[in-house]
């Protein structure tokens, strides 16, 4: 997980993130939404990305509050705003999901420009080599390709990983089941992130558990899935959700 508040050398003040919304209003029980689900740790979320465009603001928000929070959960919140300068109200989507790529993703399909939410290099350790940020760029663009059915994030200094399991929409896509790993290098500072693929969701949720526990190989490659190669007019039935856990 990108963690602003670790050590790094020559890196700027953490900023705050600003909703500006101190002249709009909504009705009551929307304002206490977004309050519970984004403002209530205002002060301890850093902007890793934003964007104003008119009435539209996006956010991709490090909550720093996470580490205390129940293990494992996301650490990172996608944020869409929504104003209406006349009436002086606002309106909001919101979205925890474990890696800024994906949260990047969620944006870009609420209607951010593309190249407009790119994370601040001075936040976080930055991509360890050009794999990792392939990935990163194929994640942001394709996220809506695929459906998260679990992650945990880790944030012990000695091992600060996160894993994401993925099942792709496409029964004909490469490998129906993805793990998508993060980790951060606490001593260089930077972060790689890689896939694998599977054919089943719960290889895929063993390889994370293995991961976890330090019991784990190489993650397996991504190969053609058996849908791609069944005869024309054969149906499979639809690949099952997968369970969200907690450890």
């Amino acid at each position: 997980m990108l963690c602003p508040t670790e050590p790094a050398p020559a890196r700027k003040a953490i900023p705050q993130v600003d909703f500006e919304l101190d002249d709009f209003d909504a009705d009551e029980e929307r304002y206490l939404d977004f309050y519970r689900k984004v403002a209530v740790h205002e002060d301890m979320l850093v902007p890793l990305a934003q964007h104003h465009d008119g009435a539209h603001s996006y956010y991709v928000l490090f909550d720093r509050t996470a580490t205390w929070g129940h293990p494992g959960m996301p650490q990172v919140l996608a944020v869409h705003l929504q104003r209406d300068d006349e009436r002086r109200t606002f309106s909001f989507e919101q979205a925890p999901l474990p890696l800024p790529a994906m949260a990047q993703s969620w944006l870009i399909h609420r209607g951010c420009p593309h190249g407009a939410i790119g994370l601040d290099p001075e936040l976080g350790p930055p991509p360890a080599d050009e794999a990792t940020r392939a990935l990163e760029r194929r994640l942001a663009g394709e996220g809506d390709h695929y459906a998260m059915g679990y992650s945990y994030t880790c944030d012990d200094p000695d091992d600060m990983v996160t894993v994401v399991a993925l099942r792709a929409l496409d029964e004909r896509a490469l490998s129906p089941f993805r793990v998508v790993v993060e980790e951060v290098d606490t001593e260089m500072w930077t972060h790689t992130l890689r896939e694998g693929g599977f054919d089943t969701k719960d290889a895929a949720l063993q390889w994370c558990d293995d991961r976890l526990t330090g019991e784990v190989g190489p993650l397996p490659p991504v190969r053609p899935a058996a849908a791609a190669s069944r005869p024309a007019g054969v149906v499979k039935a639809p690949a099952p959700r997968l369970p969200g856990r907690s450890r």
